[in-house]
């Protein structure tokens, strides 16, 4: 557990490991020393259980207490750059990179690590190959099929391990994070993994459709676009929030089912982009009513956001490919409204915004090389640029994401 004592945490994680050992506590609240276990046969199945949750218990709080420490000890330090992480996602080899964000002075995004994660890469048509959740990240390689686990540790990005697929599931090309779960969609699967142990965890939903886009994961319930022309809502089993093996289809309008694409939650109402249709932007609530919502004029070829990230409050951006530009709509849970478009020197590919909603980031290519664009966002939602990175070689790029 030495590398515990080299993080920094925020405020926001030291609160969360109090919950957790304060949680361990409860759960122990049959389990405290001296307690007897009844010998009866038909009590037998229920005291190795009481066991299990003992050891469990007392091992959860020594690993809350350590990181609690930890925290303490380092909670004064200062704040931690904030990283734009991305993949090459090539065929032959898939890589990592990470480029560091410096605000200060004269603005840049600098390349600080490349990382071969060991697997091949090979998606197409698809968003969130990479996503990270406060000092864990996940990128899928969809030729090796497998997902390797990013681990942050201060300013660099280490892997951990390398998270096998269930039997049968082939070619991840989206992943999610949660707090406990990790989720990964791929040609013929959507399952659920412990995180960040990677373990599969609860029941694996079949697709029989193979033209999977991305996965994401709200309150109650997960989503995946099809670019075949469909969503489908997953639910969650609201016990332990792993998927509980099913699918439902959302039924889409005409005017807003074609090669739905990038997806992205706002608590339990979806916002995605059904890029080639006519309203290029649509909300779907908890109970699957769909609203669509017309995006910038003239539409498709001209116009088609692909990508999604949501912003603070009421925002969402997308990543408008043929246009070459971030168009920005506004909503509420039964519609919305295009608001305006950001122009890119390129077409983009992907988009993310901060934890903390102050940045955004952007791939995209252009003249043949990929590029990283890092915006910053005002108390409105309205972007300004603020620094993109330099050509490292690479065609394109797949998949984003910010660590802070």
């Amino acid at each position: 557990m030495a590398w515990v004592a080299d993080r920094n945490f925020s405020a926001v994680q030291i609160e969360y490991l109090s919950v957790k050992m304060l949680r361990c506590r409860d759960q122990s609240a049959t389990l405290r020393p001296g307690h007897t276990f009844n010998t009866n046969s038909k009590e037998m199945a229920m005291n190795f259980q009481r066991l299990q949750k003992s050891v469990l218990w007392r091992s959860c709080l020594t690993m809350a207490a350590i990181c609690l420490t930890s925290v303490l000890a380092f909670a004064g330090q200062k704040e931690r750059s904030a990283l734009v992480i991305t993949s090459t996602n090539a065929a032959s080899g898939n890589a990592v990179e990470v480029f560091k964000l410096d605000p200060a002075g004269t603005p840049s995004l600098t390349l600080a690590e490349t990382l071969s994660t060991g697997g091949k890469g090979g998606a197409s048509t698809n968003a969130g190959i990479l996503q990270f959740k406060d000092d864990l990240g996940a990128v899928a390689n969809y030729g090796s099929n497998t997902v390797s686990q990013l681990v942050r540790y201060d300013n660099s990005i280490v892997f951990g391990k390398t998270i096998l697929l269930a039997p049968d599931c082939v070619n991840p090309d989206s992943v999610a994070l949660t707090q406990q779960h990790l989720f990964v969609v791929g040609a013929n699967c959507a399952e659920s993994h412990a995180w960040p142990s990677g373990f599969v965890d609860g029941p694996v939903v079949s697709l029989s459709d193979p033209s999977a886009a991305q996965i994401v994961v709200g309150k109650n319930w997960a989503a995946v676009t099809m670019s075949s022309g469909s969503v489908l809502q997953l639910p969650l089993a609201w016990e332990d929030g792993v998927l509980n093996g099913t699918w439902n289809a959302v039924t889409l309008p005409s005017d807003a089912d074609m090669v739905p694409l990038g997806a992205a939650f706002w608590g339990n109402v979806l916002g995605f982009t059904p890029a080639h249709s006519p309203d290029s932007f649509a909300i779907v609530d908890e109970s699957l009513n769909v609203y669509p919502i017309a995006g910038p004029t003239p539409s498709y070829p001209t116009n088609a956001p692909c990508w999604v990230a949501k912003g603070p409050g009421n925002i969402w951006y997308t990543g408008n490919s043929p246009s070459h530009a971030i168009s920005i709509f506004f909503s509420d849970d039964q519609g919305g409204v295009f608001y305006k478009s950001v122009p890119l020197p390129g077409a983009p590919t992907d988009i993310t915004v901060s934890p903390d909603r102050k940045w955004l980031a952007v791939i995209y290519a252009a003249g043949g090389s990929a590029y990283v664009a890092v915006f910053a966002v005002d108390g409105h939602g309205d972007l300004s640029p603020v620094a993109t990175s330099s050509s490292i070689g690479a065609a394109s790029f797949n998949g984003v994401a910010i660590s802070q």
